[in-house]
């Protein structure tokens, strides 16, 4: 026997659009022989559909999408996940169809409340085991969380199940395939099942999902393990009622994992909202360059236009950088400098100012010029604009509002600054694209002479692991301090985490790689009097 998985990129509430993925996967699965295709969960509506759960007329939608597949249930059983609306119950469900009828229903069990998930919001929980045959082997039903926590993979092997089959909407972050195989592993021990596990793929505003299906056998061997952040449909072969032994992909590392993931978020939040092109500052940094890289390779270098915005303080190496990246990659490029509209607004405040010093308020202007011209460019020709600022960043409020974070998509918003170096060394390792000398020269905003971060920040190493402890691990001032780091400095990154929430709200969505990234993983209040201890 074979089981096909669906390792496929769906859509959230394009229900007509994902049937008919599904209904093509299933068309597949039954050419290459399979008698089983087990798509992800809630497959059929996209994951999370978030509050489009909370409308009668999604599920109505959601159930003639799902009538629609039955035709595809002729010689091989389809198991799909969707939403279930009973009475005044929500499920998230998965339904077993074959042979032109839903055969059977499963209702999730185990519903996460907590990182990025907020099912309890929307769902009931299931309590009944779901176990149907095919071919004199029995197989369970499953999904996603259900094997995260105790009891529903017990609850199906004492059904009767000697298969368990798990459909999944499981998030990208770095690291994440190791943990699935933990607790795949704890589940198999506890229940005693070999599992086939099925992964969603795609980006979904800040989530991606990065497939990395795979087969255990009963034992918690690694019997199949399928290509991360690739499309297509897998096939597992059961000898009984154990999968065979077959290809085990290798795992990317991080920076190819984190690159991909980034390729795929672009590609994918710009397609899926029908934008047709973007745009982005590029400042002959190292975020601007990255973010250049990625998106490139992630559209196409004809989707993609670079604007240079030099401005007094601008070095010429940023300048020639900038113009020699964008000619190596081949993408549109323009110059606008910035320095008449800056002294436009500075004349139009002069009154105000009064000759006081230089200092922020004419730095931010001038990133606010950058943005607004941008801004303009983007309502003129119908590119949305992506910003460049990561993750260091926009923990510590190192961006300006209206300004370097004006736009509508955050590809590096995740991405620590140390990360940022590693990715662009990842990516010139395929082939060279980012110049040297971007990597190697000390970064700067470039909006006052002889500017660098470092001026501002500790080093950027010392400044990822106390945010990293911080941010990521909730550790308390005593206990990063207690790791080694300096206590003023330890005091002085936190100060300006915790300062810098209002910035964060107004921030673009951008893409989750890290375990707890900023939205809807860490909600924290802007108005608060906590002092962490």
């Amino acid at each position: 026997m074979k089981i096909a998985l669906a390792q496929i990129n769906c859509t959230v509430g394009d229900l007509v659009g994902n049937a008919a993925r599904i209904r093509a996967a299933t068309a597949r699965a039954k050419a290459a022989g399979a008698t089983i295709l087990l798509a992800p969960e809630l497959a059929l509506s996209g994951y999370p559909p978030e509050d489009l759960l909370l409308r009668d007329d999604f599920y109505v939608q959601s159930a003639a999408a799902l009538n629609s597949l039955l035709d595809a249930a002729q010689g091989i059983t389809l198991v799909v996940g969707h939403p279930l609306k009973e009475g005044k119950y929500r499920y998230n469900a998965a339904s077993v169809l074959r042979d032109g009828k839903i055969e059977a229903v499963y209702r999730k069990q185990r519903l996460p409340n907590d990182t990025v998930f907020d099912e309890v919001r929307y769902f009931t929980p299931g309590t009944q085991a779901c176990v149907f045959e095919q071919d004199n082997v029995r197989f369970g039903v499953n999904i996603c969380a259900d094997v995260w926590e105790q009891g529903a993979a017990c609850c199906a092997a004492q059904a009767g199940a000697e298969v368990l089959l798990v459909l999944n909407a499981s998030p990208f972050h770095v690291g994440k395939q190791q943990e699935r195989y933990q607790v795949a592993r704890e589940r198999i021990r506890e229940s005693g099942l070999p599992m086939l596990y099925c992964n969603l793929l795609g980006g979904q505003d800040e989530l991606i999902f990065d497939g990395g299906s795979f087969a255990m056998n009963a034992n918690g061997e690694l019997t199949s393990q399928f290509p991360a952040l690739v499309e297509d449909i897998y096939l597992v072969e059961m000898k009984g009622v154990s999968p065979v032994p077959g290809a085990i992909a290798l795992p990317l590392s991080t920076e190819a994992s984190v690159y991909e993931a980034l390729k795929l978020g672009v590609r994918d939040y710009i397609g899926k909202n029908g934008f047709s092109s973007v745009l982005l500052g590029l400042s002959g940094g190292i975020d601007s360059a990255l973010t250049l890289a990625v998106a490139v390779d992630a559209l196409g270098a004809d989707k993609v236009h670079a604007v240079m915005m030099p401005s007094e303080f601008t070095a010429a190496i940023s300048l020639e950088d900038a113009r020699a990246m964008a000619t190596t990659l081949g993408v549109k490029y323009s110059e606008l400098p910035i320095k008449s509209v800056y002294d436009s607004f500075l004349g139009s405040l002069a009154s105000e100012f009064n000759n006081l010093p230089f200092d922020l308020a004419e730095e931010n202007i001038q990133a606010r010029v950058r943005g607004t011209l941008l801004m303009a460019l983007s309502n003129k020709f119908g590119g949305i604009v992506l910003t460049t600022g990561n993750k260091s960043e926009m923990a510590v409020g190192y961006a300006t509002l209206y300004g370097d974070m004006a736009g509508g998509f955050a590809v590096l918003r995740d991405v620590p600054k140390t990360l940022v170096y590693r990715l662009s060394n990842y990516r010139n390792g395929i082939a060279p694209v980012i110049p040297s000398r971007i990597i190697e020269r000390a970064p700067s905003a470039e909006l006052r002479a002889d500017q660098t971060d470092q001026d501002s920040l500790p080093p950027y190493d010392i400044l990822d692991a106390i945010i990293e402890r911080y941010v990521e691990h909730d550790q308390t001032p005593a206990e990063i301090i207690a790791a080694g780091y300096n206590e003023i400095e330890v005091a002085r990154v936190i100060r300006m985490i915790d300062r810098s929430e209002y910035k964060r709200r107004q921030a673009p969505v951008g893409i989750r790689i890290t375990p707890r990234a900023f939205g809807k993983d860490r909600r924290y209040p802007i108005t608060s009097r906590f002092k962490p201890g």
